[in-house]
């Protein structure tokens, strides 16, 4: 769960709210605001859409603050300052460069992430550097690529290849041809693997990513440098039409989307964004299809159940457990509580996706969908009820099936833990008391809150207006340089 909504923060996603957003370093902001029970509790802000740590981008505005010319031309150099530091044109002209180098001039530099060329060596000695790069190993970046792990912006926990391999093999059964890949980039590079090889049915993958890096490797028809939080592609209407070709359905070649998007991100945004995905899929179809939704398949934990069914009502969740190459905790053959809990959401007809018997998964013919082998169907609540993989018992005071682990608590009146917080502290408040509220939205420490606030606006205004006139100082340097250069040629 994300700690800005366990907190009471709550994101607006109004067309008028994402209209008027101003602009971070990865694109339009979000208006959010502090909300108890449903109920706005403080002035609405703009914060970044995709980082939720301000360690990692320290953006904020008050929705009706007023914004000065030097704060704004601050901003606009900072947001220049922080792009990739070279266009997607620019890396593929780098990239072709660098695969006609014979084999003991290719060279990557670990520190910087970059594919060097010859000429750029000296200022990397004392880097580290990889050597040799080979044909296989740029065909398989997230491999030569540091994974970015910022659970809730990047968190690139890479598919281990027997879960690349199950979902590509189910694509094709299905009769899929284009797979959208949204911040997959271990399947996408599978997808190109295998089409390469050659043994199995081609599909043609376009990826979507906000990890720039990938531009160094992929041609503008495969890669779109993306951020899933806000809908933005970087490189404007040109990625823009990339996407929108890339969904059209000529020639009966039908289109998935998948996406694993970062498990500490907020549900709602990135539905937002996949429901514009969708729209546009849906505008491409003939008018006799439009009831159609596009088929997606959503990977993501199962404790997020609720709210992914809350964006997407006919979304169903698998018991395929999804499992990550450098995850520690998420791989597939273990047993009890260590299991992985990621799955995924479908929109499609859960009976039409057939689950591997060689690990344990069998057909229900009372759900009419495959399930886990410890998951036992529930006469009572007529479905195989179990959502970790662990055989779940049914309480017949709660009327439904719970973990294993759980008994039922008279005091509280339904199933928790065994040594649960019955009887002690109430969830709420530390400082005062309350349980109407947390501690962050405490009365009593409302004061020192809005002074830190204003202390950390003031330092935001003085570090931007700072900037903007360094950057009015350089511009006028240079055009006394140049007024100098003029007088001299005279």
């Amino acid at each position: 769960m994300s700690e800005e909504e366990t907190l009471g923060i709550e994101v607006i996603l109004n067309e008028e709210g994402l209209e008027k957003a101003p602009s971070c370093p990865h694109g339009p902001t979000l208006l959010f605001v502090k909300a108890s029970k449903g109920v706005e509790q403080g002035r609405r802000f703009y914060a970044c859409s995709a980082c939720r740590d301000r360690r990692d981008c320290n953006f904020f505005q008050w929705e009706d603050e007023k914004v000065s010319e030097v704060r704004l031309l601050a901003r606009e150099e900072n947001n220049k300052i922080k792009q990739p530091p070279y266009t997607h044109q620019e890396y593929l002209s780098r990239y072709r460069q660098f695969i006609s180098l014979p084999l003991a001039q290719k060279r990557f530099c670990r520190d910087c992430q970059l594919l060097l060329l010859p000429d750029e060596w000296t200022m990397h000695t004392a880097h580290q550097i990889l050597a040799d790069v080979s044909l296989a190993q740029l065909r398989r970046p997230s491999q030569l690529l540091h994974p970015l792990e910022n659970k809730k912006t990047n968190a690139q926990y890479l598919f281990a290849d027997r879960s690349c391999h199950f979902l590509l093999d189910l694509f094709a059964t299905l009769g899929f041809v284009k797979v959208l890949c949204v911040g997959t980039p271990r399947l996408h590079e599978l997808i190109k693997m295998r089409n390469s090889a050659g043994n199995n049915q081609v599909m043609k993958s376009l990826l979507l990513d906000i990890d720039f890096r990938y531009s160094q490797f992929y041609q503008e028809g495969e890669f779109c440098h993306y951020n899933m939080f806000n809908h933005h592609f970087f490189s404007g209407k040109s990625a823009e039409d990339v996407c929108r070709t890339f969904l059209l359905e000529e020639n009966r070649e039908r289109v998935v989307m998948v996406t694993d998007p970062p498990f500490g991100g907020l549900v709602k945004p990135l539905a937002h964004s996949f429901n514009k995905i969708g729209a546009e899929w849906k505008i491409q179809k003939k008018p006799e299809n439009c009831i159609q939704e596009m088929p997606m398949f959503w990977i993501f934990p199962y404790f997020f159940e609720s709210r992914i069914k809350e964006c997407f009502p006919t979304f169903t969740m698998l018991d395929y457990q999804v499992d990550y190459e450098n995850h520690a905790l998420y791989k597939h053959g273990k047993t009890g509580r260590r299991q992985s809990p990621v799955r995924i959401f479908t929109n499609l007809s859960p009976g039409d996706i057939v689950l591997p018997a060689v690990e344990g998964y069998r057909f229900c013919s009372l759900c009419q969908r495959y399930v886990s082998s410890e998951n036992k169907h529930c006469d009572i609540c007529s479905a195989c009820t179990s959502k970790d993989g662990r055989g779940w018992k049914h309480c017949s005071l709660c009327n439904t099936c719970v973990k294993p682990s759980w008994v039922h608590c008279s005091a509280c009146n339904h199933c928790a833990l065994r040594d649960h917080s019955c009887g002690r502290l109430p969830a709420g408040c530390f400082i005062c008391g309350s349980t109407d509220h947390k501690r962050r939205a405490c009365p009593s420490t409302a004061v020192p809150q809005q002074n830190k606030q204003r202390k950390g606006k003031k330092r935001n205004g003085l570090q931007e207006k700072a900037m903007a006139q360094k950057s009015t100082l350089t511009h006028t340097s240079r055009r006394k340089k140049c007024k100098l250069k003029k007088k001299k040629s005279k």
